[in-house]
């Protein structure tokens, strides 16, 4: 049974808050399966933003885990916010989670490239 997206997003501000770094819920999405997205500031000021993997990229024996690709890398904070606004009008349930600190993308969640 997958996690509620509410769930697994309280869980993750958890987490990265608990490991020193600082996690906030920018923008809030459908409680039960709103796609989540994450704009990962990194210490050199860019950030990175992650969105939902697509369905090829699923492990079928772990279908109920959530993966993530990266959207864009090395962004300027304003283009990182464009582009989720530009996601924002094809999903108004998405969510947002935006992260800061010595946080490495791949510990907190599973990234696959495409």
């Amino acid at each position: 049974m997958r996690l509620t997206s509410d769930f697994w997003v309280s869980a993750l501000i958890r987490r990265v808050n608990g490991e020193g770094g600082f996690a906030h819920l920018a923008r809030r999405g459908s409680a039960e399966a709103g796609a989540i997205f994450i704009k990962l500031r990194k210490p050199d000021g860019a950030y990175d933003l992650y969105g939902p993997a697509p369905q090829i990229a699923y492990d079928a024996a772990k279908p109920d885990e959530r993966v993530f690709t990266p959207i864009a890398r090395d962004l300027p904070e304003w283009e990182a916010d464009d582009r989720v606004r530009g996601e924002a009008r094809f999903d108004s349930d998405l969510w947002l989670v935006e992260i800061e600190g010595p946080m490495v993308a791949e510990t907190l969640f599973t990234v696959v490239e495409f």
